[in-house]
């Protein structure tokens, strides 16, 4: 840096996909980043498993976004990769409003300019969709029980006026989806 001053870089958009678990979110998130070649996807999830790994298992929350470490450093991380102009593409399910203020809310706040999506459909096709998922990746079946558990809870959560903008995918299609979250953006 010339003359001593400190810059501050400028920060970037962020792409929050949310949306129930089976609503599309990472394969939104993937299609959207080969829209916009530049975007970095970055999934928090990875990163709650290394907190949690490092926890002894008394400490350990049920749910990881129960952690108030996990939120902070999922700021750190988005807010360090949208730094510089950068977009940053976050397929996460956050359906608690205090969470969604200590993550979206701090983002905003520390000014990154945050697009928030919620990809929405009835429970019957998230449902569906978790079912179909199991069989073709042949995945934990707890993970997926976990997941059809939450289907009603997320759903109505996601209804919300906290979590808008709300984007019905029950007869959308993926390229659909991305193009609606590109038209709500400008295009970046």
């Amino acid at each position: 840096m010339s003359g001593g001053t400190d810059r501050p870089q400028p920060l970037g958009s962020v792409v929050w996909i949310n949306g129930a678990f089976g609503a599309g979110k990472s394969t939104v998130a993937q299609r959207l980043a080969a829209a916009l070649p530049d975007a970095a996807v970055f999934d928090p999830e990875p990163l709650a498993r290394l907190i949690r790994d490092a926890m002894p298992p008394s400490r350990r929350p049920s749910d990881y976004q129960d952690s108030a470490l996990w939120r902070h450093l999922t700021v750190e991380a988005v807010g360090g990769l949208a730094a510089g102009s950068g977009v940053v593409i976050v397929p996460m399910t956050l359906i608690d409003e205090r969470y969604f203020a200590d993550t979206v809310g701090v983002l905003r706040a520390s000014g990154v300019h945050v697009h928030h999506f919620s990809l929405t459909a009835s429970p019957a096709t998230i449902r569906r969709r978790l079912l179909k998922r199991q069989v073709t990746r042949l995945m934990d079946p707890r993970s997926t029980l976990w997941a059809l558990d939450r289907i009603e809870r997320c759903c109505a959560a996601l209804a919300g006026s906290t979590f808008h903008e709300q984007v019905d995918t029950d007869a959308l299609t993926v390229t659909e989806i991305v193009d609606r979250i590109l038209e709500h953006t400008g295009g970046f």
